[in-house]
Order: structure tokens, then C-alpha cells, then sequence
């Protein structure tokens, strides 16, 4: 199961909105066959893993299955990879975890029982579930999984008073930042980093077959269509208050404008997220300002925390979030650390809402 854990890795920058799923096939103690989630519409991590048996000259009858997810058992991009395995007569199928999915749900378990095959689930299923957080929140909650990306000084600065900010941290980071895009449904920023930065807000990585739909927030369309963020890839462009003659700007370029105001006038958020889970969005990277962070950790949509802290002090500047000022220590947002990692001369720290 470890190796099919790292094969499941090795697929989230090409497999969204799939999950990644890794497969190990074993006979006799010998792995005979393995594979990982292709592109959208490709094989599963499963029938790749039957492949390779195949083309290594082995015979799978009889032999063991771990696979990071329970195999599908439906008719969608591709057969059920159940039923995959029934054919190839397995003798007994390992799952970490049971796919939430209400196209199988244990029923691809259930169909490898009823052919006499041996299931195990729940091995792994921790592990599992980290690598697969966005595609398991959504399919349990319509939401995708949220995550913030930071870069700060150790005093908590994200740039200088003045607004310049290139570069608090080291090149390693900045590296670091672009694979946390590439495994990425779409990148989320607001119409004041746009207009700051300029950014291209692509994955510029290797790797990175695929890029991540760029969704901007732009309560009152204001921005010009010239920027750098409009002129690739697909764009989803988001305000308060639809103009006709402003979004057809947009639109004549390839960029889709849609409404979604909320009761305070901005840019209703949840409402966001929601959308961007119905367009089978499993993780959304957000690289923004403190007012649209602010905002998005006020109203509990962040589920992630990533932050690059640089060994630099800078005394007045801007900060990670506009939160409102709390009078006790207990309002405060109370994070736990996940990992801490060092990345070039700065450090990674990720955190998850505590509890």
C-alpha cells in the first residue's frame, strides 16, 4: 500500500478532477503490475496497473490488489474498474478507503465480494485521504477544498508599506508555490493583486500537463481586460454588479463573466466556492490580498493554510488578513500545524483550522 500511495501522488497534477488513485498488483511477494490515474477520460489507476502485469508477461490470476481508493463501478469516462478486476479473476482486493461518490459508495466493493474475491478496506486510509482532501470534501459537500497561499516575513509581513513585495522569500519557495498550483482545480486571486502584480497566475512547473482554471474577484468589474491574467488559459472572472458593456471587454477575449452578488454587496463567496465545486473543482489555491483572505477566513471557507515564512524582519508593512478587531484572545482563529518544512533558506508551514 505505501508504494501505491506514492503512485497516487505521482497523478494529482495530470488526474482532476479525478482522484489520484495509485494500484499495486502482487503475486508470489513480487509486485507484477503497477499504475497511477491518467488525464480525464484516460485509464484509472486500476486497468494501468493490469496493463503493466500484462505487458511484464505476468498473470494476475490469483493475485493481490492495493489500490488508495475503492475501485469505481459505474459506466462514466471509462468501464467500472470493478469489474476490471473481476475479469482478471484477483483473488483479493486492499482498499484504503471507500469512495464517497454516490456512483459507487461500496458498491465496486460489494461487486468484487459477490464475485468471490476477498476485500479489505481501510489500510492506508488516513494517507489516502490526505492525498484526495479536495475530491473527497466535494463529493461529501458539493465544496471544494480551500487553500491560502502566504508568503511572509518572520515579523508577518507581506510586503513593505509601500506595496512592494518581490521577493520576501527565496526562488526555492517560489518554485515550491507553483506545484501547490499544478495539483490545483483553480487558482483564486482578487482584483487588487491583479492589478498590483500583473500576474500570470499559471503553473509554471514540470510536470504540469494541465493548468488550473484562474478565477479573479472583481466586485465592480473594474480591472482592464489587458492584463496578463486574461490573456491565457481559461479564465472565470467574478463581480458584484454585471455590466454589459464591460463584460462583452472580457468576453470578446475567451473570458467568462458571471454575477454573483451577495446581501453586502460584494462578491458572494460561499456562493463562489459552491460554483466552483459544481464545476468539479476539487482544490482551490487562493493567491490574494489580505481583504479577500480576510474575508474568506471570516466566513470559514479556508481549509488550508500555506504559508512561506523568509528569515527577514521588516517592521511596518502589510499584513497576511483584514480581520475585525477582536477584544479576547478566544475570537482569534486557532490553527494547528500539519507540517513545517524547510524550503531553500525559508520555511513551509502548513495549518489547518484547529479541531
Amino acid at each position: 500500500m505505501r508504494r501505491a500511495l506514492e503512485l497516487a501522488r505521482e497523478a494529482r497534477m495530470i488526474c482532476p478532477p479525478n482522484p489520484a488513485v495509485g494500484c499495486v498488483i502482487v503475486k508470489d511477494r513480487r509486485v507484477i503490475g503497477e499504475g497511477h490515474t491518467q488525464r480525464t477520460g484516460e485509464a484509472h489507476a486500476e486497468v494501468m496497473a493490469l496493463r503493466d502485469a500484462e505487458r511484464r508477461g505476468e498473470s494476475v490470476e490469483g493475485a493481490t490488489v492495493y489500490v488508495t481508493l475503492e475501485p469505481c463501478s459505474h459506466y462514466g469516462r471509462t468501464p467500472p474498474c470493478a469489474l476490471a478486476l473481476k475479469n482478471a479473476k484477483v483473488a483479493r482486493v486492499v482498499a484504503a478507503l471507500k469512495d464517497p461518490n454516490p456512483l459507487v459508495s461500496g458498491r465496486g466493493l460489494k461487486m468484487l465480494e459477490e464475485a468471490g474475491i476477498e476485500v479489505e478496506c481501510g489500510v492506508g486510509a488516513r494517507e489516502a485521504e490526505d492525498i484526495n482532501k479536495g475530491f473527497l470534501k466535494r463529493q461529501r459537500t458539493g465544496m471544494p477544498w480551500v487553500r491560502s497561499k502566504f508568503a511572509m516575513s518572520l515579523d508577518g509581513n507581506t510586503a513593505l508599506s509601500n506595496g512592494v513585495s518581490k521577493w520576501i522569500t527565496g526562488e526555492d519557495a517560489r518554485r515550491d508555490g507553483h506545484f501547490w498550483r499544478a495539483i490545483s482545480g483553480a487558482v483564486l486571486t482578487g482584483s487588487g493583486t491583479v492589478e498590483a502584480d500583473d500576474p500570470l497566475m499559471n503553473a509554471r512547473i514540470e510536470g504540469a500537463e494541465r493548468q488550473p482554471l484562474k478565477v479573479v474577484v472583481d466586485s465592480q468589474l473594474r480591472l482592464s481586460p489587458d492584463l496578463k491574467i486574461f490573456k491565457e488559459g481559461k479564465v472565470l472572472l467574478v463581480c458584484a454588479f454585471y455590466d454589459i458593456v464591460r463584460a462583452q471587454m472580457f468576453e470578446a477575449q475567451g473570458v467568462e463573466v458571471i454575477e454573483l452578488r451577495g446581501a453586502d454587496g460584494k462578491v458572494d463567496l460561499k456562493a463562489l466556492c459552491a460554483e466552483l465545486g459544481r464545476r468539479e473543482i476539487n482544490e482551490v489555491h487562493v493567491e490574494a490580498g489580505a481583504r479577500l483572505n480576510g474575508a474568506l477566513a471570516m466566513q470559514g471557507l479556508i481549509d488550508e493554510y500555506l504559508i512561506y515564512a523568509a528569515p527577514l524582519l521588516l517592521g511596518q508593512g502589510r499584513k497576511l488578513l483584514d480581520l475585525p478587531m477582536l477584544q479576547n484572545l478566544s475570537e482569534g482563529i486557532a490553527l494547528e500545524f500539519i507540517d513545517v518544512e524547510k524550503v531553500g533558506p525559508d520555511l513551509r508551514l502548513l495549518l489547518r483550522p484547529a479541531g
